[in-house]
């Protein structure tokens, strides 16, 4: 096959958007409060939101362009919840679903259309416990840490910095039906490396060995089967890690002497976070955590020190008399085990950063040979949503919704 090379500039490599065309853009949730770390604080947020009226509802709920109490929208794919008009609604809070609010980071989301301003309702069409969600992250020159992440969680999208990302589903239908890959490219792969190409192995492959380009995540393809074979299988554990025990996986631990204790208690309301590199501890005020390594505490996505972002997220101060300033009393016992698990998972990837920036070393696939073989340029159609009817959709004010 023409298009092989010893030598390729990584320029050449595939675009992740080439090779997983269908992509959307970051959810845009227009309020804040319709977001927590935890579920009590949500259903607390909105029984305090359904009991004011008038203006002081209006106030409350933060209005926008997009949405205001008195929206008629339909109902979220998959949800069952209310479609009157907000101003109207005196029910029960929806269940809250699980969201990927940013890299590492799972919080939980109100599922109701009405209070969503961008909600993209194409991918909770294919959100199931079949897919898997690709995250590329917003370019950020000269940022350490990976370009692409996975999650099992409806994922915002949002990169850490600010800057847009793209979601890639795995699959264009649910159930896990139809990958969302370039038509022709697993029988390319499968031919080349002699051995069935699946589209959770290629996703694997792309988790392990994507990098930053301006363009967006490059996907340098091997030319070796054996080096495909190996980026592969460490795809796969760094997946599972990130997965965190979703999709029938194992839950993450590092060895028994080095796993993360809270050494010193938490307090109720800690303000502040820092690490003492010689002791290897993360301080919570006085609280602390230990053995906490390095790499973990240096992990870095977008530019920004990732277990800092997790901790300002929860206890960043909310202005008095919002739904925002509603949480929490005290430092409740599963931020800790969250934190625990993160630290973890940070170490576990720190770990393997070595392996990953070996996976762009040798031959190549060009987009050139992908272009031979037919795979490139991608079809339109191939970069659309898939059209999912096989379920109703309610309308606003209770009507069904027309797709």
């Amino acid at each position: 096959m023409r298009g092989v090379t010893e030598d390729v500039p990584l320029d050449d490599a595939p675009l992740l958007d080439e090779l997983m065309p269908w992509s959307v853009a970051p959810l845009r949730l227009g309020r804040s409060w319709i977001v927590a770390p935890d579920v009590r604080t949500l259903r607390e947020r909105w029984n305090r939101l359904v009991k004011a009226e008038g203006t002081e509802r209006e106030e409350l709920f933060r209005p926008s362009r997009a949405r205001t109490p008195s929206s008629s929208v339909a109902a979220l794919p998959g949800q069952r919840t209310g479609t009157v008009r907000f101003a109207r609604e005196s029910g029960r809070c929806p269940e809250p679903v699980r969201l990927a609010t940013g890299p590492f980071d799972e919080q939980w989301l109100l599922p109701d259309h009405r209070l969503i301003d961008t909600a993209r309702p194409e991918l909770w069409r294919v959100a199931d416990e079949q897919q898997l969600f690709a995250v590329e992250q917003g370019y950020v020159p000269g940022a350490a840490g990976p370009s692409l992440l996975v999650t099992g969680a409806l994922p915002a999208g949002r990169s850490p910095a600010g800057r847009p990302g793209r979601i890639r589903p795995l699959f264009r239908r649910p159930g896990g039906e139809e990958p969302n890959l370039a038509p022709g490219l697993l029988p390319l792969l499968s031919e080349r490396y002699g051995c069935e190409v699946t589209a959770h192995a290629l996703l694997a492959w792309a988790v392990a060995a994507a990098s930053p380009s301006p363009a967006g995540c490059r996907v340098p393809l091997p030319a070796d089967p054996e080096a495909w074979a190996a980026g592969v299988e460490l795809g796969r554990r760094l997946t599972d890690i990130q997965l965190r025990g979703a999709r029938g996986g194992e839950r993450p631990r590092l060895p028994g002497g080095r796993r993360p204790y809270v050494r010193a208690p938490i307090p109720a309301r800690p303000t502040t976070l820092a690490y003492e590199p010689g002791e290897e501890t993360l301080a919570l005020d006085e609280g602390r955590i230990s053995p906490v390594p390095a790499e973990a505490w240096e992990f870095h996505v977008g530019g920004v020190r990732m277990l800092e972002q997790w901790f300002t997220h929860r206890t960043a101060p909310a202005e008095p008399g919002t739904l925002e300033a509603i949480g929490p009393a005290a430092w409740p016992q599963e931020w800790t085990s969250e934190l625990l698990e993160l630290i973890t998972v940070l170490a576990l990837l720190a770990e393997r950063d070595g392996a990953r920036a070996a996976l762009g070393a040798g031959p190549r696939l060009t987009r050139a040979a992908l272009r031979e073989a037919g795979v490139l340029p991608v079809p339109d159609a191939a970069r659309r949503p898939a059209s999912v009817l096989d379920h109703q959709e309610e309308g606003p004010e209770g009507q069904f919704a027309l797709l």
